[in-house]
């Protein structure tokens, strides 16, 4: 992981945390704003997600069933989260969507996922491999947690496991930090500054920050998500 070469600037607020002592991980936490700075835009976050919040509700309910899918439907959302870095969510669901269909997400051959990736999902053949090499573990191991999915799963990361674990109904108190999230984030006067890269040290900082101000506004962290999300792109995906 690449280091961060900007930090996340972030006030300190020793009666709110109630100690003098911390280690060093809670001090880096404890750095970081509480509540949000612009009244305006959290003002305005707010009226959108009143809005929009049945939606998301209803969204997120959808995810929790997931739950009771069976492993190959887990195993096909695992996929989709494979595929997201730097490709349309949108794209990325419907190829999984086909490889699902032809059966290819469970039994196909390497180039043969790759040619269905292909045109819809970028760096196809990198992706086609992480899917290739998940299957022979996922659907052996269905206890997954976010540490084991970034230890043992090639090509997922803090991010993408988080993604997965919310879009089966398990991750609604973890956050799915990427460029958009971060945007937000500091847009809302989570944090003072969009970080280039983030190492996972930092992810999970920046994801406790996040979890905080879900918390002083009011919004449930991963309805937060998704309202981030549907303010980017126009519409609550996944």
């Amino acid at each position: 992981m690449i280091k961060r070469k900007k930090h996340v600037i972030a006030r300190n607020d020793e009666r709110e945390r109630g100690v003098t002592k911390q280690s060093p991980r809670s001090k880096e936490i404890a750095s970081l704003p509480s509540v949000a700075r612009n009244d305006d835009n959290v003002a305005a976050l707010l009226s959108v997600y009143k809005k929009r919040k049945n939606i998301i509700k209803k969204r997120l309910l959808e995810f929790k069933k997931m739950r009771g899918a069976g492993k190959n439907k887990l195993f096909a959302e695992l996929c989709f989260c494979l595929c997201t870095p730097q490709s349309k969510a949108v794209n990325c669901n419907e190829a999984v969507r086909r490889l699902e269909k032809t059966g290819d997400i469970f039994s196909g051959r390497e180039k043969i996922i790759a040619n269905q990736l292909k045109g819809l999902v970028r760096f196809h053949n990198n992706k086609a491999r992480y899917i290739v090499e998940a299957r022979e573990k996922f659907l052996k191991n269905p206890k997954l947690t976010r540490e084991w999915l970034v230890k043992n799963i090639k090509g997922l990361g803090l991010k993408e496991a988080s993604h997965f674990l919310r879009n089966i109904g398990m991750g609604e108190n973890l956050a799915i930090i990427d460029r958009h999230i971060l945007t937000n984030l500091a847009k809302y006067g989570a944090i003072y500054n969009i970080p280039e890269s983030i190492s996972n040290k930092q992810y999970l900082v920046i994801e406790e920050t996040m979890r905080r101000f879900s918390k002083n506004i009011g919004i449930p962290l991963a309805e937060l998500d998704l309202l981030f999300w549907s303010n980017q792109t126009g519409h609550v995906f996944k």
